[in-house]
Formats: structure tokens, C-alpha cells, sequence
């Protein structure tokens, strides 16, 4: 009796299970297909331009924050170095252009009106920059802290931090905004 509500509920459900499948499917499909041609996009002007300019940006606006409200730090190029010998050094991968092209990718690719979609996906960019802020600050807090959980906080709770982010950004448009006139 249980398997059959399951499956009756399953099939009133199916637009979500479509739906989630092809975000899970876009956000895949883009994710080893940017690992696999981002050797040729960094040969590309525009790209390294505005992979340098993130970069820029990320590491001048995160260590104003550090500076201003946390610790007494020392820029040297890219790096942010901390009281304790700790350092943080912005690289290309922390620029956040990645999940910010797949969070553009995704809206693009996803149904939904563009009369709405064209002011939503600068807003989630804005939104995926200021959650890579957050992150270099947040790991700028584990350096002082807890600099032997580093690599934890930066592999396993702050890189899948953009994923949970862009999920978000993406179930408020399937639910509130994709067919809200």
C-alpha cells in the first residue's frame, strides 16, 4: 500500500524530478566540461582579463574587509599575510568565475521568461561574488583560528558552499519566479 502512494506521489510530482534532474544534469555537464576546456579558455584574452580582474577584485575587497574588522594583515601581491605566519593567496581558482559562468550557464539553459532572467542572473552573479567574499573571509578566520583545519574548511565546507548557493538561487526561480507573471 506505502509503494503505491510513493508512486502515485512521484507522478504528481514529476515537473520537480524533471526539473531538479535538469539542473543537476546542466550543472554537471558544465562542471567537467569547464574542467576540460579550461586549459584553452586561459589562452583566451577576454578570459584571462576578466579572470584577472576577479582575481583583483576578490583579493582587494576581501582583504579591505580583513583589514578593517578582523586582523592586522600584510598584502604582499595577491597574498594576505597573517600574524600567525598564515597566508591566504588569491589565485585564479578563488576568483569565483567558475561558478559564476555556471550560474549564467544554468540560467541560460533553464526554462523561464528572459524579460525576467535578464536582471535575475546579474543578481545572481552579484550574489555568487559576495558568497566568494564571504568565503575568503571565512577562511581568513579559519587561518587565525583553526589554521590546521584549513584545508578541511576549504575543501569540504566552502567550495561546496557556491553549490549550495546557486542551488538556492535556482529553486527560488523554479519556484517563485519562473512562472510568476
Amino acid at each position: 500500500m506505502k509503494y503505491k502512494q510513493i508512486f502515485k506521489s512521484i507522478g504528481q510530482n514529476k515537473k520537480i524530478f524533471i526539473d531538479v534532474g535538469l539542473f543537476i544534469g546542466i550543472t554537471l555537464a558544465f562542471h567537467y566540461l569547464y574542467r576540460y576546456l579550461v586549459p584553452v579558455f586561459a589562452q583566451w584574452p577576454v578570459y584571462k582579463t576578466l579572470s584577472s580582474w576577479l582575481i583583483d577584485r576578490v583579493f582587494f575587497e576581501s582583504a579591505w574587509f580583513v583589514q578593517s574588522f578582523l586582523y592586522d594583515i600584510v598584502l604582499d601581491g595577491r597574498t594576505m599575510r597573517f600574524p600567525n605566519e598564515g597566508y591566504i593567496a588569491i589565485t585564479s581558482g578563488c576568483s569565483g568565475l567558475k561558478p559564476i559562468l555556471q550560474l549564467i550557464i544554468l540560467f541560460v539553459l533553464f526554462p523561464g521568461p528572459w524579460k525576467k532572467k535578464v536582471w535575475y542572473i546579474p543578481l545572481g552573479v552579484l550574489i555568487v561574488h559576495l558568497t566568494n567574499l564571504f568565503r575568503i573571509i571565512s577562511l581568513s578566520v579559519v587561518v587565525m583560528s583553526w589554521p590546521k583545519h584549513w584545508d578541511f574548511a576549504h575543501d569540504w565546507i566552502l567550495r561546496p558552499f557556491f553549490y549550495v548557493v546557486i542551488f538556492a538561487l535556482w529553486w527560488f526561480w523554479n519556484e517563485k519566479m519562473r512562472t510568476k507573471t
